[in-house]
């Protein structure tokens, strides 16, 4: 992170794109792997006039938060990115989504407080924040400006969830995905899953079938110790990542979460895994980011799969009950950020930047 003279002016920024403005098939493109994203940050790091900055990196959303010191900086970051993840930067452009001052502070409030997430209301974006926050000054780059920001904006998020009804009901990744696989099967005691991915989210959705009743779960994974201790924790089987295709047709249902840069389960597998079950329907319930599946199996006879913007429409169902709580917490929202602006401003002043 280059070193700015303390004088220099400094604006506060947000540039990045989401679900709000990016298919799919984009973000596919704009996220970042781990090593690509530990790459692309130390390369931030050298950037002219970048005094500090965050990067938050999820399924749904790459953002740059950042305090910039020179005119031109923003449009150097985003040049960097195009550039970094070989996408077109006319492109780029008409999906981004850049705010300065109090507009990024409310932002990042909103994103903290579930407000911007996909699934209204969830709760694993704050934890998702922490983490990049705390990556962040483990690394060094964030400072005084940046470091009151997020601490401010987690104790604000914070209240925001406790004195409105935003996070009511089971909103989440996981549990959407669960539910609806109870919708398709009814009684899940006698369902047999699969569980292509043992992370964070892999975890969850096991908690989330294991609440509903299901007994038959099977965990694979990259690292075999991590599917092991998985497995054994939901009393379940392990199964090698590699061979763990050739096992679809004993599954009704596969829960994909890896960290895959690259989809994993493709249409000649799951066509010849099909030919195995006859008759028997396979669910594939995609979570991953880039996507586990490609599209082409859903071409398959008695295939059916869903992704993540798929999961969502499932969740925007119930929605409308919610709406008092949404613009309620809009509200804290606004005036929260407005509030700590006023503490900001004097060291990162809006001003006009690229």
């Amino acid at each position: 992170m280059s070193d700015a003279p303390q004088s220099t002016p400094a604006a506060l920024f947000l540039l990045g794109a989401s679900h709000h403005t990016a298919p799919l098939e984009l973000r596919e493109k704009l996220a970042l792997t781990p090593d690509k994203l530990a790459a692309f940050q130390q390369k931030l790091a050298a950037l002219p006039g970048l005094r500090e900055f965050t990067v938050l990196n999820t399924c749904n959303r790459v953002e740059f938060y950042g305090i910039a010191s020179a005119t031109d900086t923003i449009a150097r970051l985003q040049a960097e990115f195009c550039a970094f993840q070989n996408f077109p930067p006319h492109a780029f452009t008409q999906i981004r989504q850049h705010a300065l001052g109090p507009d990024a502070l409310r932002h990042l409030l909103e994103v903290s407080s579930g407000l911007q997430s996909q699934m209204l209301g969830e709760t694993e974006i704050l934890g998702q924040i922490k983490d990049a926050y705390a990556d962040a000054q483990t690394r060094r780059t964030v400072g005084p400006i940046l470091n009151r920001v997020f601490q401010k904006t987690f104790q604000h998020a914070k209240y925001i969830r406790s004195h409105t009804a935003i996070t009511e009901g089971q909103i989440s990744i996981a549990n959407v995905a669960v539910d609806l696989a109870q919708k398709i099967f009814g009684d899940l005691s006698s369902t047999r899953i699969l569980l292509l991915g043992a992370g964070d989210i892999g975890e969850k959705t096991a908690k989330a079938f294991q609440s509903r009743g299901a007994a038959s779960l099977t965990v694979a994974s990259r690292t075999m110790e991590r599917a092991m201790e998985l497995a054994k924790i939901f009393n379940g089987a392990a199964l090698p990542f590699e061979t763990a295709p050739h096992h679809f047709a004993d599954f009704d249902i596969v829960v994909c979460s890896t960290a895959a840069p690259h989809a994993v389960v493709t249409r000649d597998t799951v066509a010849a895994a099909m030919k195995k079950r006859r008759a028997q329907p396979l669910f594939f319930i995609d979570l991953a980011m880039p996507r586990d599946v490609e599209p082409a199996v859903a071409e398959v006879e008695n295939v059916f799969t869903y992704n993540l913007d798929d999961l969502a429409k499932i969740a925007d169902e119930n929605l409308a009950a919610r709406e008092a709580a949404v613009a309620k917490a809009r509200l804290l929202a606004r005036e929260k950020s407005t509030a700590l602006w006023h503490q900001i401003e004097p060291h990162a002043p809006l001003r006009s930047a690229s």
